[in-house]
């Protein structure tokens, strides 16, 4: 019987181990648990001032710069404010006021935005700007309260 506890605590522990080291390159958070990308900050349908800071985490995917190509399971994010991702994810992300390519690799950006209610979409996509097909998203929406 020790021994059936033995291989029972053991097996408990490599599944625990190997389970806890699979979080596709990208930090995660209670959040992201289940989602291939979540924005981890700000919070939904919270007050803010901006500028304000946003920030993405990835599970299953790893972020890298535009730079390194198109890579299975890698790319990078882009922010989509106050509008609806791309109808056509075969073609790269636009860049402009409302999509910002976040190309260099990184997972936070400082964005400025007037006061009132915003939705932000984070949109990650390949090293083409290419987003995945599903898209691989999340959103939240904020009241800007005051502007620095």
């Amino acid at each position: 019987m020790k021994i059936i506890s033995r291989v029972m605590t053991l097996l408990v522990l490599v599944l625990f181990v190997g389970c806890a080291g699979q979080t596709g390159g990208g930090s995660t958070s209670s959040s992201t648990v289940g989602k291939a990308l979540a924005i981890v900050k700000p919070a939904t349908l919270s007050n803010v001032s901006s500028p304000l800071q946003v920030c993405m985490a990835t599970n299953g995917y790893t972020v890298e710069p535009a730079k390194k190509g198109v890579n299975p399971g890698k790319g990078h994010h882009h922010l989509i404010i106050d509008t609806d991702i791309p109808a056509d994810l075969s073609k790269p992300v636009a860049k402009d006021d409302t999509h910002i390519h976040m190309g260099d690799g990184s997972t936070c950006k400082t964005i400025n935005l007037a006061k009132g209610q915003h939705t932000i979409t984070a949109l990650f996509a390949q090293g083409n700007h290419v987003p995945y097909n599903p898209p691989v998203t999340d959103s939240v929406t904020v009241s800007v309260v005051h502007v620095n």
